[in-house]
This record gives structure tokens, sequence and C-alpha cells, in this order.
């Protein structure tokens, strides 16, 4: 079994180095129990490359197994778990969406459901739901999770934004497609752009270039650093621009598929907690466009 644990969390990071923070052993524990694995099967499962590792072909064809026997055993010992914790829903989301939009509404949540105590984890990592320990997550994207169910929760203002010293270099953009050339720094999806450019009614573009970032904080970041544009919430980097920081390159406007979901796997859809918690955060965010 930790052989099994090891091989999933270096195909995941596709490094030994983060496997073995991620399981609390030395790298060298984890390299072991990936040569044991392999020596038990007679297959090589990673090709080891410039200091990193790769997933062979046998490797790729073995991970999605792996993944699956997890999967069902957290659900299968969820399913069996009693403890003192019953009445707690897990909620993982971003810092940006926990601060901005769900905190300031919890105390409806708690007024209407007593008996849930939310927990609320903030982390821009997307939710392995196989390990267990978070019942339903909020994630910006475009919805498409495979395995989990996905609701549309709220969009908010997006604006392309980069360091002034890319703006020195190429020159403030006259009109969107102007951005078509510039390097761009892209989220986990690698969709934002690509959805704003179609927004602005551009269809010819590039295939998307440059670094990408499951967390925005990461995203943000970069985009300081000088390397690239970003797409990001005009809340979020408001102060920013506004010290200078950044400039913005464009108008902010809404894009209604780039949104934040309700996720959560599909196995766990009749929990009551889970379901009770749906409802509410999709009905507070249908008042809250209902008022606008």
């Amino acid at each position: 079994m930790n052989s099994l644990r090891a091989f999933e969390s270096a195909a995941r990071h596709l490094s030994v180095k983060i496997a073995a923070e991620e399981l609390c052993v030395t790298p060298g524990a984890v390299s072991q129990r990936l040569r044991n694995l392999e020596d038990h099967l007679g297959v090589k499962l990673f090709e080891r490359v410039n200091r990193g590792i790769l997933l062979t072909q046998a490797g790729r064809e073995y991970l999605p197994s792996i993944r699956n026997a997890f999967r069902q055993i957290a659900e299968a010992s969820s399913r069996v778990a009693v403890s003192a914790d019953a009445g707690i829903l897990t909620v993982s989301t971003t810092p940006f969406f926990a601060s901005a939009w769900l905190v300031p509404r919890l105390n409806s949540f708690q007024e209407d459901h007593p008996s849930i105590d939310l927990q609320v984890l903030t982390s821009g990592a997307l939710v392995d739901f196989s390990r267990g320990g978070v019942d339903v997550a909020v994630r910006h994207g475009v919805g498409r999770y495979p395995g989990l169910r996905s609701y549309r929760v709220v969009s908010v203002e997006m604006v392309p934004v980069a360091a002034p010293s890319i703006v020195e270099r190429l020159g403030m953009p006259q009109s969107p497609a102007e951005l078509t050339r510039w390097p761009q720094v892209h989220d986990a999806d690698r969709k934002g752009w690509s959805l704003w450019f179609q927004a602005q009614g551009i269809d010819e573009i590039n295939l998307p270039r440059g670094p990408s970032f499951d967390d925005s904080g990461l995203l943000l970041d970069a985009v300081i650093a000088g390397q690239g544009a970003g797409l990001l919430p005009a809340a979020m980097v408001a102060l920013d621009v506004e010290g200078g920081r950044l400039v913005r390159l464009a108008k902010p406007m809404h894009m209604e598929t780039f949104a934040y979901y309700l996720v959560y796997p599909e196995a766990k859809h009749d929990n009551p907690k889970i379901s009770v918690f749906r409802d509410w955060i999709l009905g507070a965010a249908s008042l809250e466009i209902g008022k606008n």
C-alpha cells in the first residue's frame, strides 16, 4: 500500500521530492518504494530525466486504476465511519472567493442550518476528493470536471493586467486583438484567455502558450513578476492596479461560463449535508443576481 501511495503521489506531481513532502517521508524512501513496486510488477513506471521523472506508457495506463482504487477505499471508509464530526461539512475554496463572497454570507447559512458546522479550507490547488477530508469545493474555471457534479455559482468581473515593465516594452494595447501576441500567464484549464478573446469577437487565436497555475495567488505573483499578461478577478487586482504594481489592459467584464462552480463527487450527490449546502449557496447566488 505504501508503494502504491508513493506511485500515485509521484505520478500526480511528477516529482519525487514533492511526493515525499506530501507523504511525510524522505525522497529516498519514495524512490525505494517506487523501485519496489516496479520490481514487483516487472515493468518500468517512470523514466528518470534531467533530475525529474516522467510516466512511461505502462505508468500512464496504471495510474487511473490506482486512483480509482484509492477513491473507492476513501468512499467506503467515509460511508462506514462514525465520528463526532458527523455534523461538520468541509468546504474547500480559493482564498479570494472565501474572503470576497463566501465568508460575508455564512451567517445566513448558520442561521438556517444550526446543526451543520462549516469548516472552510482555503487553497488554490485542485481538490483530490479520493483522499477524503473535503466534502465540497468551489473553484474558478469552465465547470467541466470528469466524475464530479458541477454547479455554476457566480461569475465575477475579469480584467487583463500586466506588469508595468511589459507595458513599457510592448506599449499599451490599443485593441484586444493586440493581446493575442503578448506573452500570457494562464489558469490551470488554460481556457480563460480563449474565452475572453471570444467575448471580444476574436476567434482566430493561437494555442495558449506560457506558464499556467492552479492557484490564482501564484498566477497574480507571476503577472506582477513580469512573466506575461494575466486574466484575473477585477476586485482581486484592484489594490495592485491602484498601487502601480499592475496596469489594467482593458475594461473589466463578466464572462458567464468562466465562473465559480460548486463541485463534489457524483457518489456524494445524495449526501444530506451536501444537498443542504448546495441549495443554500445556489439560492444565495440567485438572490444576488435578482438584486442586480
